[in-house]
């Protein structure tokens, strides 16, 4: 039996939703795709939840975080594999290209916005994987988190409209990931680099590859629900592409770079019910006693930076 779920998910056909239709949409070859990444995120899930049976239940808030990464991926991946989750959208730039170049009654485009009430919400997670990994303090996290939202929201609200004022948002969006990109890129490797070799080494690599990743989704908002320069099937593999490398392979490196990583020494003191809390107290006197003796306080250009810890 074939993918028949746009035939099965379209009234009317083709890809509608709201009394509306999309000519310009996925075709079975893209659905499957969608269903393939799908699984992907699914196995990954399993995999990261599994691995955290491996740890302590006070040093799995990485798997947890992790793994409910790619949990939110699949479900948005099967919503769209089914040719759900998305609206059509009037396109601003005509093409030549059958492809993309609707018909003389229909040129919406199909728009899932499925994508980006993922991306609202692994985004930020994905950031909290990473900024915790350098152990920075709270208002900065969460103030880049909130950038990270701005970035996410402009990036939907551009991709629903229909005249050149998306183009605006997209400024917007960018504008707040470049800020995003200097918090990960420069004030994070700063307070990493104070909490020992194997965590700057873990963190670099981490915060590079996202970024790197991060750099290449304005361009694929450009040439697809911006300017309509590439199908729908072909949009589905840059993003599937792009996801894949951010989440799951993003996470087997995080929590390969994690295994011998105690969240203490992050500043993240985490009780088990079965522990003391005195003896939590004192393990972690213990570590702030290690860091300081190993130089965890540095002086760049005068200033004093130490490493803040972050109780949960």
């Amino acid at each position: 039996m074939g993918n028949g779920a746009i035939d099965a998910n379209s009234h009317p056909s083709p890809h509608g939703v709201n009394g509306g239709t999309s000519v310009i949409g996925i075709t079975t070859h893209g659905s499957d795709w969608y269903w393939a990444v799908t699984a992907v995120m699914t196995v990954s899930t399993f995999v990261f939840i599994g691995l955290s049976f491996t740890k302590p239940r006070s040093h799995r808030v990485f798997h947890y975080i992790t793994a409910a990464i790619t949990m939110v991926a699949a479900i948005a991946y099967f919503t769209m594999g089914a040719d759900l989750g998305q609206t059509g959208i009037p396109v601003e730039f005509v093409r030549s290209n059958p492809k993309v170049s609707g018909t003389v009654d229909n040129q919406n485009r199909e728009i899932f916005y499925v994508r980006y009430i993922d991306w609202t919400i692994t985004t930020p997670l994905l950031l909290l994987d990473l900024l915790l990994t350098a152990g920075l303090p709270w208002p900065t996290i969460l103030y880049t988190i909130l950038l990270d939202e701005i970035m996410i929201i402009t990036g939907l609200v551009g991709a629903l409209v229909e005249s050149s004022y998306k183009w605006g948002y997209f400024v917007f969006g960018c504008a707040a990931f470049l800020w995003v990109a200097w918090t990960v890129t420069m004030t994070g490797r700063q307070y990493a680099t104070t909490l020992g070799a194997d965590i700057s080494r873990t963190y670099t690599i981490c915060g590079v590859w996202t970024i790197f990743l991060w750099f290449l989704y304005p361009i694929a908002w450009g040439i697809c629900e911006g300017g309509n320069v590439i199908s729908s099937d072909s949009e589905a593999v840059f993003y599937g592409v792009l996801d894949i490398m951010a989440k799951p392979v993003f996470g087997a490196l995080l929590l390969w770079g994690h295994r011998n990583i105690d969240p203490a020494r992050l500043g993240l003191h985490i009780r088990d019910y079965h522990e003391d809390p005195d003896h939590v107290a004192d393990r972690n006197t213990a570590h702030r006693e290690e860091k300081r003796e190993g130089g965890a306080t540095t002086t760049t250009n005068g200033a004093t930076t130490t490493a803040t810890d972050t109780t949960v």
